[in-house]
């Protein structure tokens, strides 16, 4: 073990009901390094940190400390600050009606509250040697999200932190903002202070990190040295190579040849909203299931968000059947014929206490009016129809929709989308978190669809899943559109060399 060594984490097991979300897993952290922690939703990557910084409990495994041979006990967030492991957080978890400097010293004991004068002296003196253009008597809530997260920095580092995480820390920042955190970085690496580096921005991992760790389904897929990891190959590692073994399903569904076959039912121009995503074109054709790929934050489901004005769209123009259209919120949208199925089941999807009928029935019930109500008889008969048509296990169309599975709620929503008779569905994520044999279904039913005309989009996570649905994938990198792929190039390495920015 060498002197440098600042943290080991061995054999670290954390489960849940149902669920093993941590699985043996080592991680390694040296004095003056900053190390990326990377891998897709639901690698493990939070559960590790929450471990580490004492919000969850292990349930096996150890945790040394600057070469010590006897594990350290973490229970609390406070175990974690005492021994010198602190955390940054993409939300700001500051008071901003108080001053910096009260933030800086809030909950840290009385000896510099009591003292104001020397509280701000000292508080300014840590802002000018870290280089934070700000001053300790300014509120915080007058101060830009880079700026807050950076004062965060200032109080972890006054509490003499030898491990610092920086959990999405650039998410929310611009160019010159982001440049004035790794500066920061660089410093706190000069003086010794391990940096953990949670991102999905490949371009930052390179430009400020000095070793690489992967995760993948909880489990540990390998640390690496960054000059040793090409781009191309952390997308693999991330993603994983291995193809899925189902059968092509795309050959079971004709392509659609009937009127308007292959022409653009809606277009956009340089859209762009205020998630951050650079302006991009893009096109869906009548008959066809297109997606976007990416790894998760690069911007693919905030393209699709901006297409149904469900984020505040900045710029752009939007087109059905060449005439211009404006989508300013997800019901003009809507009335557009375009549909959407969010990434979020439980937040954006399902009503939980209502059910199944009444969630079934929503979209349409918004476009038609609520003055205009669907007698009960109706909203029975078109459950019952949607139920059957979707294979939905409910016990009947009365049961609330939150005691059904995922992949049943999931069908569910679905079926409220197809009631609308879209011209345009949008999937962003449709078969997470769901049986093998209902997200088979989903594909399937995706590939019928637009083999009867309907124009559709479909986002995975899951490129073997993309590759068995989508004749067409736009690729998303650090939300930007960095490339459209089709024909002999729709293939993983051709995918993930894209992701990687074009490396071989």
């Amino acid at each position: 073990m060498s002197d440098s060594t600042l943290l080991r984490m061995r054999g670290i097991c954390k489960n849940f009901p149902g669920v093993r979300a941590l699985q043996n897993v080592d991680f390694n952290l040296n004095k003056g390094e900053i190390h990326a922690l990377m891998g897709e939703n639901g690698a493990g990557k939070s559960t590790l940190i929450k471990v580490l910084t004492g919000v969850y409990e292990k349930d096996g495994g150890d945790i040394f400390l600057e070469g010590n041979d006897k594990p350290v006990i973490i229970r609390s967030p406070q175990d974690a600050q005492d021994v010198g492991i602190a955390t940054v957080y993409q939300e700001i978890t500051l008071c901003p009606n108080l001053t910096v400097a009260e933030n800086i010293y809030i909950g840290r004991g009385h000896t510099k509250i009591e003292n104001w004068r020397k509280m701000n002296a000292d508080a300014d003196k840590i802002l000018q040697n870290l280089g934070i253009p700000v001053r300790a008597k300014q509120q915080l809530g007058s101060c830009s999200i880079a700026m807050q997260q950076m004062v965060a920095i200032a109080r972890a580092v006054d509490m003499d932190c030898k491990v610092l995480i920086l959990d999405e820390p650039t998410s929310s920042l611009d160019e010159q903002e982001v440049e004035k955190l790794f500066q920061m970085m660089r410093q706190l690496k000069e003086r010794g202070v391990g940096i953990i580096f949670v991102t999905h921005f490949l371009d930052q991992v390179y430009e400020v990190c000095d070793k690489i760790t992967v995760m993948r389904d909880g489990k540990l897929v390998g640390e690496y040295e960054i000059e040793d990891l090409p781009r191309v190959k952390l997308v693999a590692a991330m993603l994983g190579k291995q193809m899925n073994d189902m059968d092509d399903i795309k050959g079971d569904y004709p392509e659609y040849a009937g009127e308007g076959a292959g022409s653009a039912v809606f277009s956009v121009e340089g859209l762009s909203s205020n998630t951050g995503i650079a302006p991009f074109d893009f096109e869906t054709r009548k008959g066809e299931v297109n997606g976007f790929t990416g790894l998760l934050g690069s911007g693919r489901s905030e393209s699709v968000r901006a297409i149904f004005g469900a984020d505040h769209v900045t710029g752009g123009t939007v087109k059905k059947n060449g005439e211009t259209i404006k989508i300013s919120k997800p019901l003009d949208a809507m009335k557009n014929g375009i549909a959407y199925l969010p990434e979020d089941r439980k937040g954006d999807g399902i009503i939980g206490a209502l059910s199944v009928r009444e969630n079934i029935i929503l979209a349409n019930q918004v476009l038609r009016g609520f003055f205009k109500p669907y007698s009960k008889a109706e909203t029975y008969k078109i459950a019952d129809e949607y139920i059957k048509l979707l294979d939905i296990k409910t016990a009947s169309a009365d049961t609330p929709i939150e005691s059904l599975s995922g992949g049943n709620q999931q069908k569910v929503i679905l079926a409220r989308w197809l009631f609308t008779h879209p011209d345009y569905l949008i999937l962003d994520e449709p078969t997470r978190g769901i049986d093998i044999g209902t997200k088979v279904d989903i594909q399937k039913l995706v590939l019928q669809l637009a083999s009867e005309g309907m124009s559709c989009t479909f986002i995975s996570s899951e490129l073997d899943e993309m590759l068995r649905t989508c004749s067409r994938l736009a690729v998303m990198r650090d939300r930007k559109k960095v490339g459209e792929l089709t024909g002999d190039d729709l293939n993983q390495d051709t995918i993930m060399s894209t992701i990687a920015g074009g490396e071989e």
